[in-house]
């Protein structure tokens, strides 16, 4: 478990320099993000060249968490998980959610990335007080980030070492350059940085350089095994390299399924999957198949034509970045509206939401989107919606039955700027979370449901199964 005191430490550029540089000396990697993230989780998988898989022990049950752990490991692998924010911080006094949580529940040892900036022998105070602070939290090693220089790095490692008794494994120093580039949300997604490889390469070489690797690497021995009987059914992604962990098997310019057309009479559903539409855990996609889907990849920013569908589902991503593109693309647009119309499911959330709507106004221009839904959007420099959301379904809709709870996560700098919908379609009562307004979430509309609210479809068992059955009732109701 890589682990910092806070985030912007230098977490995900250690695990991603960790990960690429074991890797390059052929060493198994599996990848994992601890929390609701996306954008780290694209790099994790591009430095493993494997896909990486999210344990969220707020949208996932104890038994879920083992579950998938050990589903996408093998007995040989080194599993890498990155943490986010500080290593004790929950959402509760308790520490609920934390990475320490994490790290307890699948005994994992953790190395620690602290940011050294004007600081030398006070982090030895601020080591002692993590490693006191909970006794059963295996801390094993320390990472000593933006490192001034020999002296500043000697002073840190004799005090560390003499106070805590915990062994410095490597020290990175203040990089005069930026390897990843970084925008509000944090890094930039794999699709969108065309030098994303090189970033990766660059990492494994810093970490090469300034981590004892092979040390590090004798953290994870002889570690106590987990409380579990079964490993369970491996995945057929475990271990198999892939061209681009960030991009979908088989998409192509027209968008296709993973099996030619003609060959399979299961209902396709549509995934609407790339720079502007990137989040999506694998985990959903994996459900999507397993419940019976065939998966067609699509893009508005690829193609024009809108392949035959029997459901869609548009994950969030960042549209606004792509806003001109996805304006201009009138012809999918206005298919895409025509098949809503028409009652095609579809399951939208947060970039997908915007996208359904009337338009996205950046810096007062207008960006006409597929025009589904009732609202417009507009941007602000600061979160309108961040973090974990639970909702209830109050109202009717093709998905949920009403009085589910669903736990899930928001993050979005958009936030409604029009709305001329009657309040009885949002479907979602937000008990935490902003939602889309006055404490609601989850527009609906004929078989369309749009929501800031991002979900875990292992953790919302029902959402996948509903997303199938909802595609054979139009797959039939299109039938000859």
């Amino acid at each position: 478990m890589i682990a910092a005191l806070r985030g912007g430490s230098g977490k995900t550029i250690l695990s991603i320099g960790l990960i690429a540089a074991w890797k390059k000396r052929n060493k198994p990697i599996a990848p994992f993000k601890k929390g609701p993230d996306y954008i780290d989780t694209g790099w994790l998988a591009l430095a493993a060249n494997r896909p990486c898989y999210n344990l969220d022990t707020f949208l996932l049950e104890t038994p879920q968490i083992l579950q998938s752990f050990l589903t996408h490991t093998r007995a040989d692998d080194v599993a890498v998980i990155e943490g986010n924010r500080g290593l004790y911080d929950g959402i509760d006094l308790a520490g609920s959610t934390s990475t320490a949580e994490l790290a307890k529940l699948l005994k994992t040892p953790v190395l620690l990335c602290v940011d050294c900036t004007k600081i030398t022998r006070t982090m030895a105070a601020v080591i002692t007080g993590l490693v006191q602070f909970d006794p059963d939290v295996l801390i094993k090693g320390v990472v000593l980030n933006r490192v001034a220089g020999a002296r500043h790095e000697r002073i840190l490692r004799d005090n560390i070492e003499h106070y805590c008794g915990i062994p410095v494994l490597g020290a990175i120093p203040k990089l005069k350059f930026q390897i990843f580039p970084e925008r509000h949300m944090g890094l930039v997604p794999t699709p969108e940085h065309d030098w994303a490889g090189e970033s990766v390469d660059t990492a494994a070489q810093v970490a090469s350089e300034h981590i004892d690797l092979e040390a590090v690497y004798d953290c994870i021995q002889d570690l106590p095994p987990l409380d579990t009987e079964d490993r369970g059914q491996r995945t057929e992604d475990s271990g198999q390299k892939t061209e681009d962990p960030a991009s979908p098997k088989g998409f192509g310019a027209a968008g296709r399924s993973e099996i030619a057309d003609g060959e399979d009479e299961r209902p396709r559903i549509g995934i609407i999957k790339d720079s502007a539409f990137q989040f999506y855990y694998p985990e959903n996609i994996d459900v999507l198949k397993r419940a019976g889907a065939q998966i067609v990849f699509i893009s508005p920013l690829a193609q024009n034509a809108l392949t035959e569908l029997d459901a869609l589902y548009i994950g969030g991503g960042f549209p606004e970045t792509h806003a001109q593109q996805l304006a201009e693309n009138k012809i999918f647009r206005d298919a895409l509206k025509a098949m809503a119309e028409d009652g095609l499911p579809i399951y939208a959330e947060c970039g997908g939401l915007m996208y359904l709507g009337q338009e996205l106004v950046l810096e007062e221009k207008s960006y006409p989107m597929a025009g589904v839904l009732p609202l417009s959007f507009d941007f602000y420099p600061r979160p309108q919606g961040h973090g974990y959301t639970v909702v209830t379904v109050e109202n009717e809709n093709p998905f949920y039955d009403i009085g589910t709870e669903i736990r899930g996560h928001e993050f979005h700098y958009s936030r409604v700027l029009r709305w001329s919908g009657d309040e009885k379609d949002l479907v979602f009562r937000m008990q935490r979370g902003v939602g889309i307004t006055k404490e609601k979430d989850g527009i609906c509309y004929k078989n369309v449901l749009a929501t800031y609210t991002h979900i875990h479809a292992l953790g919302t068992p029902q959402w996948a199964p509903a997303l199938v059955r909802n595609a054979i009732v139009y797959q039939q109701k299109k039938a000859p």
